[in-house]
């Protein structure tokens, strides 16, 4: 589930490549389309974007194949390359169905290169409701939903329960309820030797999680209609001088990433096993990685919290979507339908759960993206037997009900990197945060401006 960073410059050459060469072609299939649950379905379904390397994947492979019925199924395996997708729309040869990170839906469909899924919702009898609300929120673009979610990724507070004990800190000092404390509890965890970080007492993980620490002081980086930055906001902007001041109290960011970047992250020598590193908002599946490599590592769990003591998340995840120029939007539809459908998560589940059973791991629960599917699937976990652990699942479901997410917007990665390069100007000290962030709203402002104009005025 890591994100892949795509050149605002590469998008941007494909999106003129798309507006000049992809007008009026396309949406011949999509418009005689008819979407039907019992439609019988013929031609060919190729599919970029998706990844088939465990059982979650291959068990909805298989049920969607099988829905799919005659058609001649191909899949294009790995992250989806945005450049590649946009020039196969412009040159009329698009993929019929690709699975996309749910932030780029926006500017997909902005950029025409993705249909409304209105006619696919209804025909097939997709249920909306049943999916995530901010999940929904991310792939619903100008009133219209692009794209059908999958997966949630989210945020919780992990930790090094001996480093928290050892330094008299405890969770409440660590999960972002009380500013002050977090710094405190940063300094009392942090050590340096010879001028380098020895331990990481707090890591804040900048910049990628400016949104949440701005969410959890109760700003929202862009408006809900998509249209506005807010990075000048001075909530905002003081989330960002908190988060900055975790670094240099411990001696600067440069130090500070320089020794996270050194780490064993996915192994047995990892940041909590070697007790080197306090605490931190990590994605949720670390706790996979961690009891995997690491399972007597003395962790600690917590959600991230707001000011005001609530859990909160930034959720992030994938969407599938229907290119324009599809050749068979049909098919697509329901192979959408079918991947994300509550029974196709539960049947995955089971066969987790099976596969954990045998090599004696830990099913740590799964989201889905689907409300419906997680509600079944967590009823499927047993406790452990450790508490360290169940807290570590009891944290995550707790987590994915308080979520929030970054509306569809035209700009999304122009945008993204407008307020990620402010942040890094603060971290690398060449800007403080009022000038960064001053700087990133004009530049942000410019970049939705000129996005939503060519929406507006298509």
């Amino acid at each position: 589930m890591m994100r892949r960073a795509v050149p605002p410059l590469a998008l941007l050459m494909a999106g003129g490549l798309l507006t000049a060469c992809a007008q009026g072609t396309a949406d011949k299939a999509a418009s005689n389309a008819s979407f039907s649950p019992s439609a019988k379905l013929s031609g060919n379904l190729t599919v970029m974007g998706f990844g088939a390397g465990d059982e979650i994947a291959t068990t909805r492979l298989d049920a969607a194949k099988k829905a799919i019925g005659d058609v001649k199924f191909k899949l294009v395996e790995g992250d989806l390359d945005n450049q590649q997708f946009l020039g196969s729309v412009a040159t009329g040869n698009p993929p019929e169905l690709i699975n996309a990170q749910r932030g780029e839906i926006g500017t997909f469909a902005s950029r025409g290169a993705i249909i409304p899924l209105t006619d696919c919702i209804k025909g097939e009898g997709i249920d909306t409701s049943v999916f995530d609300d901010s999940a929904l929120k991310q792939v619903t673009f100008d009133g219209q939903i692009y794209g059908i979610p999958e997966f949630n990724v989210v945020q919780i507070i992990q930790a090094n329960g001996t480093l928290l004990k050892k330094a008299g800190v405890t969770l409440d000092d660590v999960n972002g309820s009380d500013w002050d404390a977090v710094s405190a509890a940063n300094k009392k965890l942090a050590r340096t030797s010879g001028g380098k970080v020895s331990v990481i007492g707090f890591d804040s993980k900048l910049p990628e999680f400016l949104p949440l620490w701005a969410k959890a002081n109760g700003a929202d980086l862009i408006s809900a209609d998509g249209r506005t930055a807010q990075l000048d906001d001075p909530k905002v902007v003081e989330a960002l001088k908190w988060a900055v001041g975790i670094y240099d109290a411990q001696g600067g960011f440069a130090k500070v990433k320089a020794f996270r970047d050194s780490a064993d992250f996915f192994g047995s020598g990892n940041q909590f096993a070697s007790g080197t590193l306090g605490a931190m908002p990590m994605e949720q599946w670390y706790v996979n990685v961690l009891n995997d490599v690491s399972p007597d590592a003395p962790m600690a769990f917590d959600t991230v919290r707001t000011r005001e003591g609530d859990p909160i998340a930034f959720t992030s995840g994938n969407a599938w979507a229907i290119p324009k120029g599809s050749d068979n939007p049909e098919a697509a539809c329901r192979f959408a339908k079918v991947m994300t459908a509550t029974s196709s998560w539960v049947k995955a589940a089971q066969a987790r759960v099976a596969l954990r059973k045998k090599d004696g791991g830990l099913f740590t629960g799964l989201l889905t993206g689907n409300k419906e599917a997680d509600a079944q699937i967590k009823a499927m976990i047993k406790p452990s037997g450790d508490a360290t652990w169940d807290a570590a699942i009891q944290k995550t479901y707790e987590a994915n009900d308080h979520t929030f997410s970054m509306p569809a917007n035209p700009a999304g990665d122009e945008f993204q990197t407008a307020w990620q390069d402010g942040v890094n100007r603060v971290l690398n000290g060449q800007q403080t945060a009022e000038e960064a962030m001053a700087q990133a709203q004009k530049e942000g402002q410019a970049v939705l401006d000129a996005a939503w104009a060519k929406w507006d005025n298509k």
